[in-house]
């Protein structure tokens, strides 16, 4: 028998018929899936472990507020990740033995941005249902003619009464199940316990480092995590369609600096790859993709 891994490298894909297609496809995704991504679990509770453990050390003034603030801001723009394995119950799914262990990660990992995990996982999956949809994608706020353009968007769009920031809320609404409406009042209280923090800081003194461990490094996070999640990988981000809504892209950050986000396209039709496997996966799937008619000309 043999046992050799399914490839597409030197053969003639044009040869095979879409189903043909389609079946080696998922026989050389499913090589890339499976098993615990125990780097995007410790990830996830590290980052977090390092952010907390900035407040106490900033306060008893062991660490300057100028090394503190670029610290707390690369918390940020690494708590995504970890918790966006989990929505995808990559780490284990309902049922599994370490399925507390995936709800753990979802929840903790994003404290320093303030994105509750319901929120972030509902929200998400119609992302994925609706990539592109000018109404149904929640995240076609970051929708821009470029990256200049994008930047000013995201901030724009956290300022009061902007539309695009009300997005979340609106397809929670949309939705209307209980899971939602829950999802919606965490968010609430979420909201509210930020804000306490933020003011009793500054009641008591302490605002510098509010701003510097908190605040401001959570606005250029969700600038970072808007720019390369959402804007990069589906831009120009009007076309629709499994293999056309999402692409891959050169990013000047590199691979580590995009946060692997140059393969995004590998997530979006394959979710349940991890993701420090999804360059490899790209690289292996590549000649499909070519053939599929996929935006793969970035890389």
């Amino acid at each position: 028998m043999d046992m050799s891994p399914v490839t597409a490298e030197g053969r003639d894909l044009s040869a095979l018929s879409s189903q043909e297609l389609m079946r080696l496809e998922k026989a050389i995704a499913e090589r890339f899936m499976g098993g615990v991504p125990w780097g995007a679990v410790t990830w996830g509770l590290v980052n977090l472990a390092i952010w907390l453990s900035l407040w106490p050390l900033t306060l008893l003034g062991v660490l300057p507020l100028w090394a503190a603030f670029p610290i707390a801001t690369l918390n940020v723009m690494l708590c995504y990740l970890p918790s966006h394995e989990a929505q995808h119950r990559i780490i284990a799914r309902e049922g599994e033995p370490l399925f507390w262990l995936n709800e753990l990660v979802g929840h903790l990992s994003t404290i320093p941005m303030m994105l509750p995990y319901g929120v972030a996982r509902l929200t998400h999956y119609e992302h994925h249902k609706h990539a592109n949809h000018p109404e149904l994608d929640p995240d076609i706020g970051t929708k821009s003619n470029g990256p200049w353009h994008m930047i000013f968007k995201s901030i724009a769009q956290r300022q009061p009464g902007s539309a695009a920031g009300k997005s979340y809320g609106a397809t929670l609404a949309r939705l209307g199940t209980d899971e939602a409406k829950r999802a919606g009042l965490v968010a609430v209280v979420y909201q509210l316990a930020y804000l306490a923090v933020l003011f009793g800081m500054a009641w008591s003194g302490h605002a510098l480092v509010a701003l510097l461990v908190w605040w401001l490094p959570r606005q250029i996070g969700a600038t970072y995590i808007q720019f390369y999640l959402s804007w990069a990988p589906h831009h120009p981000g009007t076309q629709l369609g499994r293999y056309k809504d999402t692409r891959s892209f050169r990013s000047k950050a590199g691979v580590i600096g995009s946060m692997g986000m140059e393969y995004h396209i590998i997530h979006h039709l394959y979710p349940r790859i991890p993701l420090m496997r999804t360059p490899a996966a790209y690289w292996a799937l590549r000649p499909v993709l070519e053939a599929r008619g996929c935006d793969v000309k970035g890389l």
